[in-house]
């Protein structure tokens, strides 16, 4: 027999209020994969900057090395995020996520170069990405719940397409933002020190949209699981996500290592 349906397992919600709560994750996203991206255009310049002791395959090869560890720090962010945001609420973790976002991509441009400082320049800058992709990992998994909780039934996957597009769009503006620098300040002046720019830029942004999120409300269904929570019930524990029952394992960590 199925659970019956109780009215309080309803979370009603405001279209407009839930536009405005889509329309927030998707910019706030926009400006978090806008960070994250930036430093794949600027691969080339990177590892002449981080890497001059070795020939320019090898510095591409190192500055792209660099670049993947952030996906290996995105399923940790993913499943500790994912856990505050379960404790905590959505909005805080999404305001989390986006400030040590444009605080990490803001450190990659006061990074001295490696004949400035040799080794811990590249030191550095892998510990910067590492934080770039802890939050990253946060920010897709808990923006895209705090969009799914708050959209309505008949429209939840068209808002939830709008994350994809704030995704796309940072990619854009990030491309966009390098080749406009390349064109203006010329090869030499990017070496120097215009490939700075566009790290030092997406502070603002990123802090910006993280005062943006801090004006949203939390979602509907967070709120009902926590007034649910007080009269008695709980969540699905975590340990529960990795199991297996009645011959079948959760797909949980699937999703955690290949869709993060």
């Amino acid at each position: 027999m199925p659970a019956r349906l109780r009215r309080r397992d309803i979370a009603v919600v405001n279209l407009e209020v839930a536009r405005k709560a889509a329309f927030g994750a998707a910019v706030g996203n926009a400006m978090e994969w806008f960070d994250f991206g930036v430093y794949s255009y600027l691969a080339v310049t990177i590892g002449r900057i981080f890497f001059p002791e070795v020939d320019s395959d090898a510095q591409l090869v190192a500055s792209f090395a660099t670049f993947a560890v952030a996906f290996v720090a995105r399923p940790v962010g993913a499943v500790f995020f994912g856990r505050l945001g379960d404790a905590v609420g959505r909005k805080i973790v999404l305001v989390a996520t986006l400030v040590i976002m444009a605080l990490s991509t803001f450190c990659i441009g006061l990074i001295p170069g490696y004949r400035t400082i040799g080794l811990p320049a590249a030191i550095l800058l892998f510990l910067a990405r590492l934080a770039q992709g802890f939050s990253t990992g946060g920010e897709y998994a808990g923006a895209m719940t705090y969009i799914v909780e708050y959209s309505p039934d008949k429209r939840r996957g068209m808002m939830a397409s709008l994350l994809e597009v704030g995704t796309l769009s940072g990619f854009v503006l990030g491309a966009g933002m390098v080749t406009a620098l390349t064109a203006w300040m010329g090869p030499e002046k990017m070496l120097q020190w215009g490939w700075r720019v566009p790290f030092f830029i997406a502070a603002p942004l990123g802090l910006f949209a993280a005062w943006f999120r801090t004006r949203l409300s939390e979602t509907p269904v967070f709120e009902s699981r926590e007034k649910n929570t007080e009269d008695g019930e709980s969540g699905v524990p975590f340990r529960d996500l990795f199991s297996c029952t009645g011959g079948r394992c959760s797909s949980a960590w699937v999703w955690c290592f290949f869709i993060t």
